[in-house]
């Protein structure tokens, strides 16, 4: 009976034990933590989005990095799989806005408890509060390093699998923080902390202009940037072009659901109804009020004007502002605010048809550790579940 070593109790290594010792594997999982799934734990804010219900032929426009890498991955462990593994062993699933797939509880401990009963069904032997230093520690035929990257250090990602990889002669890509919140250059955010804007759409554009990322739906104003759906999916684009190449620019629209004549004729008919007013007090019904002040600095247009003297001139200023709100990207957030890594075991290192090493055998991969990463809405944890499956079948069948 082939042995198998798994270092990394998330669900890439969770997985990837419960794949080998299906095949057949004597398997021993290692966690260095007092349970497993620590992140896990408090992924989706403790509701843990486990996976996406979008086609899969659509989920690989939903990795950032390296997606051509993830077919054999994902194919042979698709989210399809991972809906039906999950229901097979009596967790009750939902899918919500944008095709996110929760477990019904929205309890993540219930995903936490369903993948340990797995473990237990098919056998594996589960050694806590040991911590691996060294892949030559371990006796098994095979090994799988599945250790997540840099992102939420406390739980215990905090980059062993690059210092095994590196000693066997990988290449590491610079991990990065990924989906994480964004800081800006303007002094004027600190006004908008804590405003949350829905139904906007966003562009990150490079300093030449051409658009990296763009996006529609929510975000909000923190005090040194901006966080929210769109701005942690766009954050791994923006974070790996401020540090290869140069600066970027955000750019928000207000009001996407309108063109610029529909926002002036909208405009138009506010400003009929308070045709009397200051300009600073003749927004209220177009924006939020946190929003206003802004806007009018911004705008150029005397704040004591009344609407009445406002020029055309003037009012297309203001709907070109609204429609492409400006900020000059300063960087992204640390890895203690990061979602996921960016970054890790060059995939030139792994075969993906097995997620084995291409310089040693019987070494594999799976999970946060290769450097892959995709957008919010469960992608993330879907690929450490593939990457996990094919790793731990792999490792138990090839001799």
């Amino acid at each position: 009976m082939r042995t198998v070593a798994v270092i990394g109790g998330g669900p890439a290594g969770m997985m990837a034990a419960i794949s080998a010792a299906r095949e057949g594997a004597d398997v021993t999982l290692y966690e260095k933590n007092p349970k497993l799934g620590k992140k896990l734990f408090i992924t989706g804010k403790g509701r843990c989005n486990l996976t996406n219900g979008c086609d899969v032929s659509e989920f690989f426009d939903n990795v950032v990095t390296n997606s051509k890498f993830l077919y054999s991955a994902i194919y042979s462990f698709t989210n399809v799989d991972t809906m039906a593994f999950f229901e097979g062993h009596g967790l009750k699933l939902k899918e919500e806005r944008g095709q996110r797939i929760f477990p019904t509880s929205d309890r993540s401990s219930d995903v936490i408890k369903t993948l340990e009963k797995a473990l237990k069904d098919a056998g594996v032997r589960v050694v806590l509060n040991r911590e691996i230093k060294s892949v030559n520690e371990l006796n098994e035929d095979a090994i799988i390093i599945a250790t997540g990257g840099l992102s939420y250090q406390s739980t215990g990602s905090t980059g062993d699998g690059y210092v095994f990889a590196e000693a066997i002669g990988h290449e590491i890509v610079k991990p990065q923080p990924s989906l994480v919140p964004i800081r800006l250059k303007e002094p004027y955010v600190k006004q908008l902390e804590g405003l949350s804007l829905r139904n906007i759409s966003i562009k990150i554009t490079n300093w030449k202009g051409d658009e990296l990322y763009s996006d529609f739906g929510e975000m909000l104003f923190t005090s040194r940037g901006v966080s929210g759906p769109v701005i942690l999916s766009a954050s791994g684009v923006a974070g790996r072009y401020i540090n290869t190449k140069g600066d970027c620019t955000l750019h928000i629209d207000l009001k996407p659901a309108l063109n610029e004549e529909q926002l002036d004729d909208r405009i138009l008919r506010d400003f009929e109804g308070a045709r009397n007013r200051d300009f600073r007090n003749s927004l209220d019904k177009l924006l939020p009020t946190k929003l206003i002040p802004v806007i009018v600095n911004l705008s150029g247009i005397d704040p004591f004007k009344k609407v009445n003297e406002i020029t055309r001139q003037e009012r297309e200023s203001l709907v070109k502002l609204l429609k492409d709100f400006c900020f000059e990207i300063n960087k992204t957030e640390g890895f203690e605010q990061a979602v996921v890594t960016s970054g890790g075991v060059s995939v030139k290192n792994i075969n993906p048809s097995t997620m084995e090493s291409k310089l040693q055998k019987n070494i594999y991969f799976a999970g946060e550790v290769i450097d892959v990463d995709a957008f919010t809405g469960g992608f993330n944890i879907q690929i450490a579940l593939s990457t996990g499956f094919l790793a731990g079948q792999s490792a138990a069948k090839e001799e």
